[in-house]
């Protein structure tokens, strides 16, 4: 089985993607920033974890070399890392230190992590990138309706990486896959207690697209919902 590093690993979406992946005999390396969460999922789950800001952009790269240094290429990169913005953080209403947080967060770290691991990935031609964007970062529907602004805007961004990248690469004939998957209103810290969807459901698209089998002609370099296509 293949080494797979992942983001937001010690909780929530990116816990539940770790203990699946653990489950089918994978490698996994955890990044988080809390030490004392990433203990805990490090004492649950069997696996190693690297602690890192992720806001802080310089400190995310070091870390990303220094996983590749220490592991070698992954054959999984899963960012299953983010944050929610303010509420009341309307366009006309959010400042500098809000709109950098969740940008370098939910974005910046992104582009890090994909442009310092994914490259020798797509160089091995084997490799597949998974990022957990939002529905909230459509530009149909209800994505960029209004409020929240930060992270429908951050999260669009992901999906126009995603797209980028995907078209960058021949959309898997390389051998390299790159996707963005909806996990939609689950019950984690940012989604609360109330949240109609378990993090195991929330998790499950991106496990999918980390193990399925890709045949050319298969779909990737998309958004995901439930293992269906989704409309940007």
């Amino acid at each position: 089985m293949g080494l797979a590093f992942v983001t937001g690993a010690s909780r929530g979406l990116g816990r539940e993607v770790v203990r699946e992946l653990v489950a089918k005999g994978h490698q996994v390396i955890g990044i988080a920033k809390d030490p004392q969460n990433a203990q805990s999922a490090a004492t649950e789950l069997g696996i190693p974890f690297e602690l890192v800001d992720l806001q802080e952009i310089a400190a995310t790269r070091q870390m990303a070399q220094q996983l590749l240094d220490k592991y070698g290429v992954p054959e999984i990169l899963v960012l299953a890392h983010g944050v929610m913005s303010e509420k009341m953080a309307k366009t006309l209403r959010t400042n500098d230190a809000e709109w950098s947080r969740v940008m370098d967060i939910n974005l910046n770290s992104v582009f890090t992590l994909v442009n310092a691991i994914g490259a020798p990935m797509a160089d091995a031609r084997k490799g597949r990138v998974i990022i957990f964007s939002a529905c909230l970062g459509r530009m149909s529907g209800p994505g960029n309706a209004g409020g929240l602004a930060p992270y429908r805007i951050s999260k669009a961004g992901v999906n126009a990486l995603v797209r980028n990248l995907a078209h960058e690469t021949g959309h898997g004939t390389r051998g390299f896959l790159v996707d963005a998957i909806c996990p939609n209103h689950s019950r984690t810290d940012m989604g609360g207690a109330d949240a109609p969807r378990s993090a195991q459901e929330g998790a499950a698209t991106a496990v999918w697209l980390a193990l399925r089998e890709f045949n050319q002609g298969d779909t990737t370099g998309v958004l995901w919902e439930d293992q269906e296509v989704v409309p940007w």
